[in-house]
């Protein structure tokens, strides 16, 4: 007889997070508040001891992988979870509140909802402005210091954070998708390898008629930035932004936007962010690109 299915599959992919992923495993019991969970956590061929410390585990599940990028990591855990119908996927430096999970299924259950998120807060407690607009062209012109809507992609108003609501899309680390969503759209899409993955699902769920929503009752503490980034890292980030808009607009606007950012990276070069001379490289000249990214046949990638 087949296991029953749990509320959630938990889905967690680790790339050097030793140093991490213990605590947020250890929140999680309080987190769920009586939900059962299938918790597999995915790990990218770690070099840091991460594997050894989760197969040290009873409470998860571990997949050795290759690096195979974090969409085909989360692909492979919900593939080997026992299915149950919501997808809890979450970065593996976050620490969930207690009790913060059945809000986010609460919210999943409404008509025609895809993804939910929670809010995010900092380690010293601080609200991180975790909420997006989708990109456009205006929104790559460099004026996100404005705060106005249409030239800034990050949502900045207090408001938004303190009430549910619908938005276009959110910062990934912690995401609660229904089976159904992750059904119709076939998974997350894994040729982003990294960056964009998280942009990219919530805009195609839209297109399927499906919601992202915001939930604040829900709570989770992100420390960010514990993977580090690297010039090649930095590179998918800034290539992958053009990809996902090229794949979603024309040709002339898809020029316009590649033209921006380019011009984008020349001011943060300038400025001292010497990672951008990389990207600026990788966005001019194809064959240097991060080979795992599968777009050195032309120069707008797509």
């Amino acid at each position: 007889m087949p296991p029953p299915s749990p509320d959630l599959d938990v889905v967690i992919v680790t790339y050097n997070s030793a140093h991490v992923v213990g605590d947020l495993l250890d929140s999680l019991p309080a987190a769920l508040d009586g939900l059962t969970a299938d918790t597999i956590v995915v790990d990218n061929a770690s070099a840091d001891g991460t594997a050894a410390l989760l197969a040290a585990r009873a409470d998860c599940r571990l997949i050795r992988s290759a690096n195979v990028g974090y969409a085909a990591a989360i692909n492979r855990g919900v593939r080997e979870a026992v299915p149950a119908d919501a997808i809890l996927i979450l970065n593996p430096d976050v620490r969930l509140y207690p009790r913060s999970l059945p809000p986010l299924l609460n919210a999943l259950r409404q008509p025609r909802t895809g993804i939910v998120v929670p809010q995010l807060r900092s380690p010293a407690g601080r609200l991180e402005p975790s909420l997006r607009r989708r990109p456009t062209l205006l929104r790559a012109m460099g004026l996100e210091r404005t705060r106005v809507p249409a030239f800034a992609e990050r949502i900045h108003e207090p408001d938004a954070y303190r009430r549910r609501h619908q938005v276009d899309w959110a910062q990934g680390a912690v995401q609660l998708m229904s089976r159904d969503c992750f059904d119709a759209l076939g998974g997350w899409d894994e040729s982003y390898f990294l960056y964009s993955e998280e942009v990219d699902i919530s805009l195609r769920a839209h297109d399927a008629g499906l919601l992202t929503r915001y939930e604040p009752a829900s709570v989770a503490v992100h420390i960010g930035g514990q993977s580090g980034q690297t010039a090649a890292t930095h590179a998918m980030q800034i290539v992958n932004r053009v990809r996902l808009y090229r794949r979603r607009n024309g040709l002339l606007a898809s020029w316009c936007y590649y033209w921006l950012h380019v011009a984008s990276e020349a001011t943060w070069l300038i400025r001292g962010h010497r990672q951008s001379g990389f990207a600026i490289k990788a966005l001019l000249l194809p064959s240097v690109r991060p080979p795992q990214l599968g777009c050195r046949d032309r120069r707008l990638p797509q």
